[in-house]
């Protein structure tokens, strides 16, 4: 993100992000007979009853992991500094708005808009994030995204999303060009501080 511009928002990927979720993707995928493909795309593409059972047991994984996720240290204190700012703060994610709900509740957040996986559009996939800059009518150039995962980094980078931060220690994949990896949140924090002070 250039200096010269303004933050309008910022869109957070949840789980990883917001909070840390216990999930074993690979026993998951395992359990769904994914064979590699992203989990909401199989499921969706699957036919009725095969369908509805892999829903239950993706929801009873969720479910199991969100009751044990706890706040990420730091972002409470980063979410008010971005309430104080005026910068709008947006869910974007691929888990359910059951879980997302109880997430909220459970650590006393608020976020401006919410979009779950009802919506049906899904991440790594760019389209939850235009949906959210048409609805709001924000510039892609004033937002950015943070997230955990290279879903979050292609979906940015297929929304034309430049400003990409992501959080967490370990080396990922095929990650787009320019994407900017934080260890912590208060690490990010300091850095949000130091930009919109510019």
């Amino acid at each position: 993100m250039r200096k010269s511009q303004m933050i309008e928002c910022v869109i957070f990927d949840m789980d990883g992000t917001v909070v840390d979720v216990p999930y074993d993707w690979k026993k998951i995928k395992e359990e769904l007979q994914t064979q590699g493909a992203p989990i909401l795309s199989y499921i969706q593409g699957l036919k009725e009853p095969e369908k509805s059972e892999k829903w239950k047991v993706l929801e009873r994984f969720e479910v199991e992991a969100t009751t044990q996720a706890v706040l990420k240290k730091g972002m409470r204190e980063f979410l008010s500094f971005l309430e104080r700012k005026k910068i709008k703060k947006i869910l974007v994610t691929n888990n359910s708005r059951r879980n997302v709900d109880f997430l909220l509740k459970k650590f006393n957040l608020e976020f401006d808009f919410i979009l779950s996986r009802e919506a049906g559009l899904w991440k790594p996939s760019g389209a939850p994030f235009l949906f959210v800059l048409k609805t709001l009518k924000l510039e892609k150039e004033k937002c950015c995204v943070i997230g955990d995962s290279h879903f979050d980094a292609k979906a940015a980078a297929d929304a034309g999303i430049q400003s990409v931060y992501l959080l967490g220690t370990q080396r990922q994949k095929d990650l787009p060009v320019g994407i900017q990896i934080f260890q912590t949140v208060y690490d990010l924090h300091r850095w949000f501080e130091r930009l919109i002070a510019q």
